[in-house]
């Protein structure tokens, strides 16, 4: 499995053949490619509705779009998706040779000016390699999504979809920030971790060596990986 980070929360993971972009959003600073420079991933992965999430989604319609049933159908009308698959938390897809588990999220969502059109609950994926099991075989990927801390984190996500690595976000004021990211990575038993959603927008700059430090503090045994942006990974 190789990870792509393009900067705020927008991943590229590639399983096998099959590639998934995870919240396109590339008007950020971190990334020097515009979407014409990506080549159209397999799967378009959308956690939630916000324009920093979704807002490059119309690059990539020819992308099959995982998503809450709202935002698919929303993604159909507006971004002229040619497939989408409508799934909800809990659930888990095939996506080639993937298995994407959407799981919740602790934020908000909406679309349209001023949000004025509800797209059902903010969620996260865990990208797999194998589907889940009681034995958590394979490598995975988790995208939290934009969250704060949730005891979900402990007492699910960790035990039993039991993540490879996971992506959290550190930005604060809109999401987790250092501190209450490094209690989730400890929580979720995680081999490897990756700060994301910082640095992107004044509320929500962050030196990610903070980040690096509260891991550090925790009885967390994760390596964490500060990429560049458009800097790749591999599991």
């Amino acid at each position: 499995m190789e990870l792509t980070w393009h900067g705020h929360s927008t991943w590229h993971v590639t399983v096998d053949d099959t590639s998934l972009l995870i919240d396109p959003f590339f008007d950020n600073p971190q990334t020097s490619l515009e979407p014409a420079d990506v080549e159209e991933p397999d799967f378009l992965l959308l956690t939630h509705g916000h324009p920093d999430h979704v807002s490059g989604a119309g690059e990539f319609s020819g992308a099959t779009v995982i998503a809450t049933p709202e935002i698919a159908a929303y993604a159909e009308e507006e971004f002229g998706a040619s497939e989408t698959v409508g799934m909800n938390i809990g659930g888990t897809t095939e996506c080639g040779d993937a298995h994407v588990t959407m799981h919740r999220a602790d934020h908000t969502s909406g679309l349209g000016m001023g949000y004025d059109r509800e797209v059902g609950m903010p969620g996260g994926f865990l990208v797999s390699t194998e589907g889940p099991s009681h034995d958590g075989s394979g490598t995975s990927f988790y995208h939290t999504g934009d969250t704060g801390l949730m005891s979900e984190m402990k007492d699910v996500i960790g035990p039993y979809l039991q993540p490879t690595a996971a992506a959290v976000p550190i930005g604060d004021h809109f999401t987790m920030g250092p501190w209450q990211a490094a209690i989730a990575t400890e929580w979720m038993d995680v081999e490897h971790v990756f700060p994301m959603h910082y640095d992107t927008l004044p509320p929500i700059e962050q030196d990610p060596s903070e980040f690096v430090s509260e891991v550090e503090h925790t009885d967390s045994s994760a390596e964490v990986h500060v990429l560049d942006g458009d800097e790749s990974v591999e599991l």
